[in-house]
């Protein structure tokens, strides 16, 4: 493995991040080498794999616009981690620490007193002429001074080995949480080598981030007291309420986003879990409106406030804007800050420094020109094929156009272009950046020499910036690749920065509060994290009662062909008709399928049916109930535990992954793992989650999936011939352990009507449900007021336990027959009756209550 590091071909115009002039490794790099050449070359083979398995397991997503692995596209990982030294990192930090302070004054000026602009420092066409100056901000006041809270930026170093700055990223910088997903895993495959060379924490940074919002939340919330007394203020140690919001699930990032929500312990949010009044904006949750103090936002600027940003916007908080204006939240980073992005602000950068902080940067930015300024247009025109053109706004759709791949008429087209509208396009020299190790699978042979450009963050606090020690290592696509970017199919790395001395483990939990400031519940539930949860319950249960439904009948169908199939064979099928199971999905819907009978299908048929009911990417099947699990699972991404996260995301990939039509045999084989999965993820549920009121009400949506599959099943099973045999009964209601260790018996009605029914130490049983739903709807009712809810479930509860069991639990008793149905409707009733009183959170009758 040594020698073949010694090997790795780097272009000679490039800098070499690994090795020296001489050839020989930079000290920096040295026990890596190390590590890797005293160890089999398939040790390495094993630690990418593991490394992909940990990605896939874990969930770590990132959506490129157009793949066919949409939302599930997983994250592209280098094993080898891209390593930086202490000393060099010093600088590097204090130019970005230099570079944040820089650019927070720009921006405070320019929707503050525009000195920059009437001191000619920056030309007025850049600021009024681009999209991302929001004038409804001009003028907005900031604590402490502070508009910029969190700051990205894309360096890359060039071939004598100076570090330039590349873009900026202010808006709203993403890439944080993955550098944090990217440190757990590639810190898990090289755990000696991580502990040997003091690599630096991360936890410290995400720390200095989630203190700081909460120390502007506070102030926020002083004067949110004053102006609305009936806002109590916090106390000592009561944290403001800070949510992340989010574009939803659909957007790129959406996993970092869930994955950091956890981490820090922000509520989630989108935009209709919003609302503000009269100044105020508000978390709508079960309990009622809850006052926000920070909101730290994934969302473009324009999209935040349809009321006066982009009335086209449905992702927005209409009214964000004119809160913001009032100082009644605060908003990271603030409104407008996407005017910093252009690049057009780069070569003004040198002055405004000196300006603003009386110092030259600490490091430079690429050349670049802005074309509006007839000099720099000449420049640009003379020196065109040693340059890359960019747009200087934003809604100036164009990608990079790069002057050396021009033809002759490409580039008359191109001048004519530039001197039409000079002010609309920049100019920046093409930098020929470094080049690192990579081990990518995309290549052959698969250790590499491949473009890297690092992308680090900071963060405001009360006392500079803070930035984090390390960051998003990004490599290109391919060795001649120009543009690194992750939607290009670029690849991520871990960031290494070394230690002269131990670093250690900085924990996120405040050291400050007193018994006073307990929490003993989770008081920001949003309305639409309720939902989620009651369906995610739901659906728990649905895809398990699915899955033995379908394995049953496979085992039918395997042990018994046409004609010597049991009687029982003609109710099980009507069960999984009545599920949409069987026939095949493509029969019309609106077809009597009682009609159909066993006999009109052949054994084939049949199979191919049952196959299709778990495969099939139609309504009913397996395969899309469990991928609108995993929707649900995505959706409370941060409300659970990774154990729970890597079964669901396991179990999808099972299906999505099925390349051909499976057999019986391996469609069972595929069944019992499905099952095995949702049998752990329930343990997970009912042992590992804290028992507040969103664990209450999917424990809600729990017991009315499984009473309301009871009431289905019993009402079939009741119209089977007296003699049938009761089995496959117990089987599928997962009682057959318990009945054969009770009964040395073949089953018979009475035993298994009282096991499925009347025995309250039954999980599967109809009053475990009942009784269960009682109880969780009496603790939301103390909660949020009402009591009629579970009126209905107590009245339930005590006609079944008054049913005689000789008279009542018998094949054919209408009485019992009559009560399943009763109960199958008012559990429909219960549901609506929910969703109407805690989950309509956009509707305005939900929202009148509070």
């Amino acid at each position: 493995m040594q020698s073949i590091l010694y090997q790795i071909p780097c272009q000679v115009d490039h800098y070499n991040e690994l090795l020296d002039a001489n050839g020989l490794p930079h000290p920096h790099w040295q026990a890596l080498i190390e590590t890797l050449a005293n160890e089999p070359a398939s040790q390495m083979r094993h630690r990418v794999e593991a490394i992909q398995r940990q990605v896939r397991d874990n969930g770590v997503t990132y959506n490129v616009y157009a793949d066919t692995n949409g939302l599930q596209r997983p994250w592209d990982l280098d094993a080898l981690p891209f390593i930086l030294p202490h000393e060099e990192w010093t600088h590097i930090a204090a130019a970005v620490a230099q570079r944040a302070t820089l650019l927070n004054q720009v921006l405070l000026d320019i929707y503050g007193a525009q000195q920059t602009l009437s001191e000619g420092l920056l030309p007025s066409a850049l600021v009024h002429g681009h999209a991302g100056f929001l004038r409804p901000c001009h003028g907005v006041q900031h604590e402490d001074n502070i508009a910029l809270h969190l700051y990205a930026v894309d360096i890359a170093r060039a071939p004598n080995g100076q570090w330039w700055v590349v873009s900026d990223r202010t808006q709203a910088p993403t890439g944080a949480g993955y550098a944090l997903e990217n440190r757990t895993i590639i810190s898990s495959a090289f755990p000696d080598l991580f502990r040997d060379l003091n690599i630096q924490r991360l936890s410290g940074f995400f720390t200095s981030m989630r203190d700081s919002l909460s120390h502007w939340g506070r102030l926020c919330a002083q004067k949110q007291s004053v102006v609305h007394p009936e806002i109590l203020s916090l106390s000592e140690g009561e944290q403001p309420l800070i949510v992340i919001l989010t574009p939803g699930p659909y957007n790129e990032t959406y996993h970092e986003q869930s994955y950091l929500a956890g981490y820090l312990g922000f509520p989630l949010v989108q935009g209709s879990d919003l609302t503000v009044r009269n100044g105020i904006v508000w978390l709508k949750t079960i309990s009622g409106l809850k006052a926000v103090h920070v909101i730290l936002r994934r969302l473009d600027d324009d999209f935040c406030d349809p009321l006066e940003l982009n009335a086209d916007s449905l992702l927005g908080v209409a009214g964000l804007a004119q809160a913001t204006r009032q100082g009644h939240v605060v908003i990271a980073n603030s409104l407008g800050s996407n005017i910093l992005q252009s690049g057009a602000l780069l070569g003004f950068l040198p002055k405004l420094c000196e300006r603003f902080l009386g110092e030259s940067l600490k490091m430079p930015s690429v050349a670049t020109w802005w074309c509006g300024e007839p000099s720099a247009l000449e420049t640009v025109i003379a020196n065109l094929h040693e340059l890359v053109i960019k747009p200087a706004f934003p809604q100036i759709n164009q990608h990079p156009i790069f002057g050396e791949d021009l033809t002759a008429e490409g580039r008359d087209a191109l001048i004519e272009k530039l001197r039409e509208n000079p002010q609309n396009y920049i100019a920046q020299e093409q930098v020929k950046i470094s080049q690192a190790p990579a081990w990518s699978a995309h290549h052959k042979p698969n250790l590499n020499s491949l473009a890297i450009g690092l992308r680090v963050y900071a963060c405001a606090t009360p006392n500079g910036y803070a930035i984090m020690p390390g960051g998003l290592a990004r490599i290109a696509s391919g060795k001649d690749e120009r543009v690194i970017t992750m939607q290009r199919g670029g690849t991520s790395k871990d960031t290494w920065i070394t230690s002269p001395t131990a670093t250690y483990y900085s924990s996120l939990l405040r050291r400050t509060m007193s018994s006073r400031d307990l929490v003993r519940g989770n008081t920001y539930l949003s309305s639409r994290m309720v939902e989620n949860l009651f369906w995610f319950g739901r659906y728990t249960i649905r895809n398990g009662h699915t899955t033995r439904l379908i394995r049953i009948a496979i085992q039918f169908l395997m042990e018994f062909s046409g004609e010597h199939r049991p009687i029982e064979w003609t109710t099980l099928r009507s069960v999984c008709m009545w599920y949409g199971l069987i026939p095949d999905a493509d029969v019309d819907s609106d077809q009597d399928t009682s009609a159909i009978e066993p006999d009109d299908l052949s054994d084939e048929e049949i199979e191919r049916q049952l196959i299709h009911a778990v495969f099939s990417s139609k309504d009913h099947s397996l395969q899309s109930s469990i991928q609108q699990f995993f929707q649900l699972a995505f959706n409370i991404r941060e409300r659970l535990s990774g154990d729970n996260w890597r079964i669901i995301n396991q179990m999808s990939q099972r299906f999505t992954h099925s390349k051909h039509m499976p057999t019986l045999t391996e469609t069972l084989e595929h069944l019992n793992e499905t099952s095995a999965s949702l049998v752990t993820l329930s343990g997970f549920t009912l042992d590992g989650m804290t028992r507040d009121q969103g664990w209450r009400f999917m424990s809600l949506g729990r017991r009315i999936e499984r009473l309301q599959f009871l009431c289905v099943l019993l009402q079939h099973a009741l119209t089977m011939p007296p003699e049938s045999n009761l089995d496959w009964l117990l089987e599928l209601t997962d009682s057959i352990v318990t009945y054969r260790a009770r009964y040395s018996a073949q089953p018979e009605w009475l035993p298994v009507l009282d096991l499925l029914l009347m025995d309250e130490h039954n999980p599967n049983a109809m009053i475990f449900q009942l009784k269960g739903m009682v109880k969780y709807l009496a603790e939301v009712s103390a909660n949020y007021g009402g009591g009629a809810h579970e009126a209905v479930f107590i009245e339930r509860l005590e006609s079944l336990k008054a049913l005689d069991p000789d008279l009542a639990l018998y094949h054919g008793s209408s009485t019992l027959l009559i009560w399943l149905n009763d109960t199958y409707k008012k559990s429909i009733d219960i549901s609506d009756q929910l969703n109407l009183r805690f989950f309509s959170y956009s509707g305005l009758p939900a929202m009148e209550r509070y």
